[in-house]
């Protein structure tokens, strides 16, 4: 059996063969799907829930239909909640609505940096 046959029959556990791991090429799948189970499927250092929020940011941010539907059904099953989801949908348009903005008016970086340096600093002694 090769690694390919053998990958496809491990994703198999997930109770169907996703199509993408048809598509994409074969020598590659063994790869990805063992990067899939370990930060999708296994604990890491972020909680499972925390990671699919983040994957729903990410979604919404590059207007991917797959990966907002993948992260939201996954973050549900992880215990989110939809307040949790809504407000992740805000923070991303907050985040990339400031990235705009302050990309436009021509914010200097370096003194950006400073200047967020100086709120942590006055907020760290509070």
């Amino acid at each position: 059996m090769s690694d390919f046959e053998s990958t496809l029959k491990d994703i198999k556990t997930m109770g169907v063969v996703l199509e993408q791991f048809e598509k994409i090429p074969h020598d590659v799948v063994p790869h990805e799907w063992a990067e899939i189970k370990e930060y999708s499927f296994s604990e890491t250092k972020i909680p499972a829930k925390y990671k699919e929020l983040m994957g729903i940011a990410i979604a919404a941010t590059i207007k991917c239909p797959y990966c907002l539907y993948f992260h939201t059904k996954a973050a549900k099953m992880n215990g989110a909640t939809d307040e949790e989801i809504a407000e992740t949908a805000f923070l991303a348009r907050f985040t990339t609505g400031w990235s705009d903005m302050i990309h436009a008016a021509g914010i200097d970086l370096e003194e950006f940096k400073k200047q967020i340096d100086q709120v942590e600093a006055y907020l760290t002694k509070k």
